[in-house]
Order: structure tokens, then C-alpha cells, then sequence
């Protein structure tokens, strides 16, 4: 392991050791000196095309089609970048000859990962408008996927990712990175971070996995993760979002749910996402629809929401992506469009599969389930917000209607113990989850906050606010009234603060922490209803403990114990 304060030439090489040895990559060596380098490095793209048995006419043409969708410099790096992702994806489609069927040409053995030709070079020397040299940098088929920037342990991690976003300037070297997929920086005390082309700073990623294991250094490890040539074409290919003028890679946590519904998926088993709300449920909902619709011919999947707003707001993130997805209008016309083979994406409120004025609802759902609905095709449905409606009639509508559908419930909210056993039956065990306090961790949603301070107020009215408080505890003696008056904290929604008594600083740090979390979880919550207990209970196990010493001690307050 290297000492901190390496200067960065002396992690560098042993960043190369390691792509070499542990990796398995060619090194083409030291190009700062090297002239004409280039994100596409023709000779090296020939060799492989040639060893896969294509022509030279075929080849030729492939590699213009190639060059012409990473340098048209009338069009933006994003563009460009997308476009070279489809030739990189789908292959370049080519005639040999006028009057000849279109053939493929692949760039890349997606499917046999060990059949490409991996390689690194350091010191790649750009020529631009203003000279730029990239530490090192990833080829696959002499194609550039990879830039990595390396910095010194003292120097920060996002020295090296402003270092990248410069480059990617128009005044700089802009068109290399129309090739480019993974965008690297680190360093030895920091680790690394990853994002795509175009990303800012506050945006880059920070992989997680086997966080017991400390045999390498962070920066070691994690090139190892991502980068192993399996796993490095699996994002690439499986992971990477076009979306709305954005590109997007997978965060870790967003990777391993979908690798874990795959493994669902291929079982044909249902289960539950649960992944807090913000950390990005919708963009595992595209990933793995497209996953799923790729892989089996047969399949087709649902998107199922309880509101109006989602069932739109669904439509419209798969249509940014480039996924069409058919929104239905109608319970008459979802039916019509499930007996049918296409479309194989299609989005739907789940009020859409209910009957109102069922006298009988037992008796309504044997005859469903006597008469199912013939759906074309392997059905998936996801089921957006299950918690929502895992344990209500809609949900055995939609079991008796379609018995061969796989249902996948996703859900930030924490399930309440009552209707745990509903939801295993619903939908089966928890395919993964991702909590609240990993989010904050992570970084990826920001934590609660809280503010305890005195303010000044002005009331313009106080006795329509007493007479108010006199209407509402009428029948209470004046010592009720006055309890009433008093409590541990408080909090505006609206402005999302919150407010202690000072009575608190002479309390145990565990009381006043209950109250903080009491208070937080009413931002999310306003009423103490089930999902308020459900979330203070995710955030502190043992709220009613603290509750109830807080409530045995000697100083005025309102009694919890109704809250």
C-alpha cells in the first residue's frame, strides 16, 4: 500500500501495475511524445475487425461511419457522444456493396467480454486548440471509453474531476471525449469518483461494495470493481441513460438492485425495491424495463401507479430516454392493449383494474379469477408507491385478472409490520433495499436539518388567537388550558424549521434527540398516523422509550404519549 503523500507519479505507476497485472490490460505505453493521438485509433480498431473475419470494404466503411458520429463539430458533445453509444451499442450497419442488405458491423463483443482487446496508455497527449494530456487513458478495440485523472494524496480528488470538465471545453479537446463513457478521477486518501461526459463536479459518483474489504487502497479497489472487463462493458452497455440532455451512469446502489431483479426476473419471481424516496427508483424502473424487454422476446411490462401525476410523470421519463411507453386511458382500452402483442411498454393507474359498486367483492374476485384476462405475451408489472396499495382490493384485482404476471412493488416508504405479511404475498421477498440513512451517507439525498434558536414574533392579532384557543378547549379546567400551552418542540412544514424549548439542554442527549426526530419525521408526515410511526420507528427503534422518560420527568410539558 503507498503512503500518503505520494507524489502522483509514484500512484500513478503503480495505477498502471495495476491495470497490467491485476486487470489484464495491454499497455501501449507513454504517449506524451506520441503524434496524432486519437479517440480512435484506427490501426488498433482495424486489428480487431480484421480477427472477427469482417472485410476490408466492410471495415473501411465501418471505421468512416465511426469518425464522421464522433467529430461532427456541428453538433454538441452530448449529441456526438450519444451518437457514437448507438454504433457502440448496436453495431454500425453497413452495405458492401449498392443493392446489398444492410450488415453489422460490432465494435465490441458485448456478449464475450475476455474476445476484446483491452488497453491503457498514460500520458496521452491531446492536440486541440490548447494541448491537453489526460493521465491515462481506457481503450477497448482502440476505441477511448476511459479517461482517468490521477492526483497526489494531498491534492484534492476534485482537482483532477475540474481537470476533466475543462478538457471537455470547446477551446480545449472537446471532440476526444465524444467516444469517452467513463470519466475518472482519484486519488490515494479520497478514492475514486466516476461520472459521464458533461457531468458537474457536485455530480460525480462514489462506488460502493465489500466495504470490509481494506486489502487495496480505496482508488485500487474500486478501478478493480468497475473496470474489470466484464463488469466495465456491463455498465456500459446495460447501465448508461440518455436522458433529456443529460447522460447518466448507474449509481452503486441503483447497479445492484437491477442485478439482483435480473436474478428475480430470470426466476420469474416478484419481490419488493425498497429505496428511499429521491435516490433515483425511476431510473432502476427504465433500466431494468429495458433489461428485461432486450432479453426475452416474449416479455412485457406495466408500469402501474396510484395517481394520476405519477402514471404521467412515468411517460414522460420513459419518453426522454428514447423508450416509448404506451399510457392507456381507459380501464376498456388497458384491457384492449394487454390481449394484444404490442406494445410491449405500457403505463397505467391502478384504479384501472377496480369495479366500482361490487356488492360482493369475494364473489367478484372468483370470477375473475375464473375468467382471467388474456394477456399477450410474459407479463411484468412494476407497481410504483406498493406500499400505497399492496395490502388494499385493487392489488387482488390485479393477481386475479392476471395470475401469470410477475409483480415487482417498489417503495421508499418504510413497510408497517401489519402489512408485512400482505406485501411478502403480494409481491414476494425484498429484492433489495437502500435506506434513508445509507442515502444521507452516500450523499445521494441530503439529511434532514434542524434549527433551534429564539425568534422574535409579532402577533397583529392575539385575542382572535386566544378566543381561538378558548373555542377549541372549551370544557378544560384553566390548568389543562395552561399544559396545553407547552411543549418540548415544534415545527412549520411549510418553511421546513423546526423549534425547541430550552427546557431540553437540561435532558438527556437522548430525549432531546427523540424530540429532533420526532419533529423531522413531521416534515415528511404531518399527522401521527401509521406511516409516522412506520418512519420514526425506521429512524429510531426505541422512540418510545425516550418518549416515555421524557414524560416521567419533573418539568411542565405535554404528554407524548397521544402523539
Amino acid at each position: 500500500m503507498g503512503n500518503v503523500g505520494d507524489i502522483e507519479r509514484i500512484t500513478q505507476n503503480r495505477v498502471v501495475k495495476l491495470f497490467k497485472e491485476k486487470l489484464d490490460y495491454t499497455y501501449l505505453g507513454n504517449r506524451e511524445e506520441r503524434l496524432n493521438n486519437r479517440n480512435i485509433e484506427e490501426a488498433l480498431l482495424t486489428s480487431y475487425l480484421t480477427k472477427n473475419g469482417y472485410s476490408r470494404t466492410l471495415i473501411t466503411k465501418a471505421l468512416y461511419e465511426l469518425g464522421v458520429a464522433a467529430n461532427n463539430y456541428n453538433e454538441s458533445l452530448y449529441t456526438n457522444n450519444k451518437n457514437v453509444y448507438k454504433l457502440l451499442r448496436y453495431g454500425v450497419q453497413i452495405k458492401a456493396e449498392a443493392g446489398e442488405n444492410f450488415e453489422p458491423v460490432q465494435l465490441i463483443d458485448w456478449q464475450n467480454p475476455e474476445k476484446n482487446d483491452f488497453a491503457i496508455a498514460e500520458e496521452v497527449t491531446i492536440l486541440g486548440n490548447h494541448e491537453k494530456r489526460p493521465d491515462i487513458v481506457l481503450y477497448v478495440n482502440g476505441i477511448a471509453l476511459g479517461v482517468l485523472e490521477l492526483k497526489r494524496s494531498i491534492v484534492s480528488i476534485g482537482d483532477g474531476i475540474r481537470q476533466s470538465i475543462v478538457n471537455q471545453r470547446k477551446e480545449f479537446i472537446e471532440s476526444f471525449f465524444s467516444t469517452v463513457q467513463f470519466v475518472f478521477a482519484g486519488n490515494d486518501t479520497e478514492g475514486l469518483r466516476y461520472g459521464p461526459i458533461k457531468t458537474n463536479e457536485k455530480f460525480f459518483l462514489k462506488w460502493k461494495e465489500d466495504e470490509q474489504d481494506d486489502s487495496l487502497l480505496q482508488l485500487d479497489k474500486y478501478l478493480v470493481k468497475i473496470c474489470s472487463k466484464q463488469r466495465f462493458l456491463e455498465i456500459i452497455y446495460d447501465f448508461v441513460l440518455f436522458d433529456g440532455g443529460f447522460k447518466k451512469l448507474p449509481r452503486a446502489h441503483q447497479y445492484f438492485a437491477i442485478k439482483a431483479a435480473q436474478e428475480h426476473v430470470r426466476r420469474r419471481e416478484g419481490g419488493i425495491i425498497w429505496h428511499t424516496q429521491g435516490s433515483g427508483k425511476s431510473i432502476i424502473m427504465v433500466l431494468l424495463a429495458r433489461w428485461i424487454l432486450e432479453n426475452n422476446p416474449n416479455a412485457r411490462v406495466a408500469i402501474i401507479t396510484d395517481r394520476d401525476e405519477l402514471d404521467k410523470q412515468i411517460e414522460r421519463v420513459f419518453n426522454d430516454v428514447g423508450e416509448p411507453i404506451k399510457r392507456t386511458t381507459s380501464g376498456r382500452d388497458l384491457m384492449a392493449q394487454l390481449a394484444e402483442a404490442k406494445p410491449r411498454l405500457l403505463c397505467s393507474l391502478v384504479h384501472k383494474f377496480g369495479k366500482k359498486n361490487v356488492d360482493n367483492f369475494e364473489e367478484f374476485i372468483k370470477e375473475l379469477e375464473s375468467r382471467p384476462v388474456q394477456a399477450a405475451g410474459e407479463l411484468f408489472l412494476f407497481v410504483d408507491e406498493c406500499h400505497r396499495t399492496q395490502s388494499g382490493r385493487l392489488n387482488r384485482t390485479m393477481k386475479a385478472m392476471l395470475p401469470g404476471a410477475v409483480f415487482i412493488g417498489f417503495t421508499g416508504t418504510p413497510l408497517l409490520k401489519k402489512d408485512k405479511q400482505t406485501s411478502l404475498e403480494v409481491f414476494g421477498k425484498y429484492i433489495h433495499t437502500y435506506k434513508f440513512n445509507e442515502g444521507v451517507e452516500d450523499k445521494v439525498i441530503l439529511d434532514l436539518v434542524y434549527e433551534a434558536r429564539d425568534i422574535d414574533q409579532k402577533i397583529s392579532s392575539p385575542d382572535r388567537i386566544d378566543g381561538w384557543f378558548d373555542s377549541k378547549t372549551r370544557g378544560l379546567n384553566d390548568f389543562q388550558k395552561s399544559e396545553l400551552k407547552k411543549k418540548w418542540g415544534t415545527c412549520n412544514r411549510q418553511a421546513k424549521r423546526i423549534w425547541l424549548n430550552l427546557e431540553l439542554a437540561k435532558k438527556p442527549a437522548e430525549c432531546l434527540e427523540y424530540i429532533l426526530v420526532h419533529e423531522m419525521v413531521h416534515l415528511l408526515e404531518r399527522n401521527h398516523n401509521d406511516r409516522f410511526i412506520a418512519l420514526i420507528t425506521g429512524y429510531m427503534p426505541k422512540w418510545r422509550f425516550y418518549r416515555d422518560e421524557l414524560n416521567r420527568l419533573p418539568v411542565t410539558h405535554v404528554d407524548w404519549r397521544s402523539s
